[in-house]
């Protein structure tokens, strides 16, 4: 079998309704939308959950609690791996990062984890470090130092 070969099983497919195409294909004229009313109109429906004027549900369930999802810390990730493109030596700032391009976006701190390999002796300054990443960097003789946001 061949990718030119490949063909949908019969009966999976169907052929695009074409609406509005006069008499024959049924779907003339109002192209099955009816007479008149809000559907029938463009851009006319409802919004999801719209119940008809009735209290939606989503407005008659009380509400409880509290979440604190909105205050929560997010962190710009890099890889150990990541940090091979420095030399030897290299005090690794966020703000150097940033300039070569391993970060965008800083958001509440940069957290460095301990995917890859590390073959550089480096000292680094970021907000969090995972304890792999701390690991991998102090065992080549190199520094970690966490920077307070």
């Amino acid at each position: 079998m061949k990718l030119h070969e490949l063909k949908p099983n019969p009966g999976s497919t169907h052929s695009k309704k074409r609406k509005g195409r006069g008499p024959g294909s049924g779907l003339g004229k109002t192209s099955g939308r009816g007479h008149k009313g809000q559907n029938a109109r463009s851009g006319g429906g409802t919004r999801p959950g719209f119940e008809g004027g009735q209290t939606p549900l989503f407005r008659r369930i009380p509400k409880r609690g509290f979440s604190n999802a909105m205050f929560k810390t997010v962190y710009a990730t890099i890889n150990v791996s990541d940090l091979n493109k420095f030399e030897d030596g290299t005090d690794v700032t966020p703000t150097l990062l940033k300039e070569v391009g391993l970060v965008k976006n800083e958001r509440d701190g940069i957290k460095v984890l301990g995917n890859g390999k590390l073959e550089k002796k480096l000292n680094v300054t970021a907000h969090k470090f995972s304890k792999s990443a701390t690991e991998k960097i102090e065992k080549l003789g190199g520094t970690t130092k966490e920077e307070v946001i």
